[in-house]
C-alpha cells in the first residue's frame, strides 16, 4: 500500500460524500432497484433488500469498469512519455492543484462547470441494465466529481506501469463503491445519516480542494515518490504479495 492508493480511496469516498452525489444515492438506489425511494425507506422486507443490493453491485461494477479503463489508457499515454516523466510529473502535479483550487473556490474554470453526462431515462431491465446505469454514472461528468476523478487520472498518468494506473483507479473506485453499498444495505437508514450530514456539505469540497493541492505540490516537488517508496518500506511482506 502506498500514499498514491491512500490518496485515490479518499478521493473517492469524498467524490461520494459530494454536493452533487450523495444527495442523489437514494434516487440511484431507487432506480436501479426499480422502485420508489419511500418504499426502500420503509423497513424493506429481506426480498426487497437483496433486489437493492444485488442491483448496487452492478451498478458500482458498471462505474468501477469506467473508471479502470480510463486509469489504464491514461497510464499507457503516460508510459508513451517516459522519457519526459519528470515533466509530465510536474504538469500533472500543476492540474492537480488547479483542480484543488477550483474545489476549494478559488479559482473557477469554464470548463469544468459544464456538466456533460449520459443519461437515461428508464433503466434497462435486470442486473445488466443496472451495470449499464452505473457505466453511465462512471461516463458522466459533472462539476463535483470531475475535477477528482481528473485529478486521479492525472496522478495515474505519472505512474510507472499500466498496473499501476488500474491499482489507483481501482482504489479510486472502491472509496466511492464502499459507501454507495453500505447505503443499499441499510437504505432504510440513509435519510436519517442524510438529514445529518447534510450541513456539513459544502465542506466536502473544500476538503478535497486541500487534499488536491497538497498532492499536487508533492509531485511538483518530487515527494510523492519519497512518501510511496517510505509508505511500501513500512508494509509488510505478506501484504505487498497479495497487492
Amino acid at each position: 500500500m502506498n500514499i498514491s492508493m491512500l490518496v485515490a480511496a479518499s478521493a473517492g469516498l469524498l467524490s461520494f460524500l459530494s454536493p452533487c452525489v450523495l444527495p442523489l444515492v437514494p434516487s440511484y438506489l431507487a432506480f436501479v432497484a426499480g422502485a420508489s425511494f419511500g418504499d426502500l425507506r420503509g423497513r424493506p422486507d429481506r426480498a426487497v433488500r437483496k433486489v437493492v443490493v444485488l442491483n448496487a453491485l452492478g451498478f458500482i461494477l458498471g462505474f468501477s469498469l469506467v473508471f479502470i479503463t480510463m486509469g489504464a489508457a491514461v497510464t499507457l499515454l503516460g508510459g508513451w512519455l517516459i522519457g519526459y516523466r519528470g515533466i509530465v510529473q510536474k504538469v500533472g502535479g500543476a492540474l492537480i492543484i488547479l483542480f484543488g483550487l477550483y474545489l476549494i473556490g478559488i479559482l473557477r474554470l469554464p470548463f469544468l462547470m459544464r456538466p456533460f453526462h449520459v443519461s437515461l431515462s428508464s433503466k434497462p431491465v435486470g442486473l445488466l441494465g443496472s451495470i449499464a446505469v452505473g457505466v453511465t454514472f462512471g461516463a458522466g461528468w459533472t462539476p463535483c466529481v470531475g475535477p477528482v476523478l481528473g485529478a486521479i487520472l492525472t496522478l495515474a498518468s505519472t505512474t510507472q506501469t499500466v498496473a499501476d494506473g488500474i491499482r489507483l483507479l481501482a482504489a479510486y473506485a472502491a472509496g466511492l463503491g464502499v459507501p454507495f453499498l453500505l447505503s443499499a444495505l441499510a437504505v432504510d437508514r440513509f435519510s436519517v445519516f442524510f438529514r445529518r450530514f447534510r450541513p456539513f456539505l459544502p465542506v466536502v469540497d473544500r476538503v478535497a480542494g486541500v487534499l488536491l493541492v497538497g498532492v499536487g505540490l508533492l509531485l511538483v516537488l518530487n515527494y510523492m515518490t519519497i512518501l510511496n517508496a517510505y509508505f511500501i518500506s513500512l508494509t509488510p511482506q505478506w501484504l505487498l504479495e497479495r497487492l
